[in-house]
């Protein structure tokens, strides 16, 4: 795994009337404060990214669905520069992904019905924070 993301398994607590998904709790691993949570959707096959915090840690879950996520580290003196990891998270997988600053981040939707990424990240959304890039910049791992 690439230095400093975490893979966090999360707790479903099935009920039959409907089920409760934990995501993140401010005693976990990974957690660097709040700042703003949002839902992203993924079309089945549609790929998005490539973007790179500077500042801000990402923590993220799929409650809804299925999503491969592809993660590049190209920090400058980091144990793993140059690696690559690839990892699906959903309901068969259900945990959190937390991705530190300076890691190249893509997310395609896997299933075909809806895929829902929540993101609970530390800081608010600053459009001038975080970089991006064309999809062919990186290799995205299916």
């Amino acid at each position: 795994m690439i230095e400093g993301v975490l893979v966090t398994a999360l707790r479903r607590i099935e009920h039959p009337k409907g089920d409760l998904l934990h995501a993140l709790k401010r005693s976990a691993p990974g957690y660097a404060g709040f700042g703003e949570a949002y839902f992203s959707s993924v079309l089945a096959n549609e790929v998005k990214g490539w973007k790179r915090h500077r500042r801000v840690t990402l923590n993220l879950v799929v409650p809804v669905g299925k999503i491969r996520f592809t993660l590049h580290d190209r920090r400058a003196g980091s144990a793993t520069e140059g690696g690559c990891d690839a990892l699906t998270l959903g309901s068969e997988h259900y945990a959190r992904l937390t991705v530190p600053p300076g890691i190249w981040v893509a997310f395609a939707g896997v299933s075909p019905g809806p895929n829902l990424l929540l993101n609970v990240a530390d800081e608010e959304h600053d459009p001038q924070e975080a970089d991006n890039a064309a999809l062919a910049a990186f290799e995205f791992r299916w």
